[in-house]
């Protein structure tokens, strides 16, 4: 663990700080509905802070381990890559990014919450998709490992897919979030676009 946090400190502080606060928000009703999205406070200039703290929190065990996986399999190699202020960028901006949509969508919905860092961590997954697209994991039982440039689209299929499980998990974050890490990246990063197509086809 020290050697992640001198080598990789913004991510390990955010994946041990997310699963420390779900873990206190399973066993806290009030600590969750406070620190869940709320579009329609958001949107009369109350809550704010929700566009932060929703990305810290998760709806079951499932959520969370799945959401963790992904940061794990690709966050600590992208910080190392990018450098340490420029994945806070990502992973801060595309925090509010993320959730634009939503909040526009639901502003009038008083009854609408959700919660989840998917938004966040599809970003990560995509920036780390323009770096290393050929990046592999092995995914439990599958017997062949997975390109990161399939993962990505899988990962983006499945969130959707879970979304329409539970009210709380918001898909749209998934999907803008995959767009705000690319955006992010390829402005920190211009030749970024160049690199991709030299590494998928090299």
């Amino acid at each position: 663990m020290e050697q992640y946090l001198q080598q990789t400190p913004v991510a390990s502080v955010i994946f041990i700080f997310t699963i420390v606060t779900t873990l206190y928000a399973f066993y806290n009703e009030a600590a969750l509905n406070k620190l869940m999205l709320h579009p329609y406070s958001i949107h009369r200039g109350e809550k704010l802070y929700t566009i932060f703290t929703s990305a810290l929190i998760h709806k079951d065990w499932m959520h969370l381990f799945f959401n963790m996986f992904t940061f794990y399999a690709f966050a600590f190699r992208l910080e190392e890559t990018m450098g340490h202020w420029q994945f806070a960028v990502l992973y801060l901006a595309s925090m509010p990014l993320s959730d634009v949509t939503t909040i526009a969508k639901q502003k009038n919905n008083m009854w609408y919450h959700s919660l989840g860092a998917s938004g966040a961590i599809s970003a990560v997954l995509f920036s780390a998709i323009l770096f290393f697209p050929k990046m592999t994991l092995m995914i439990f039982p599958l017997p062949i490992p997975i390109p990161a440039i399939i993962f990505g689209p899988l990962y983006l299929i499945y969130s959707a897919y879970a979304s329409k499980q539970s009210s709380h998990i918001n898909h749209d974050a998934h999907f803008f979030g995959a767009i705000s890490g690319l955006i992010i990246t390829i402005v920190l990063f211009p030749p970024i676009i160049k690199h991709f197509l030299a590494e998928l086809l090299g």
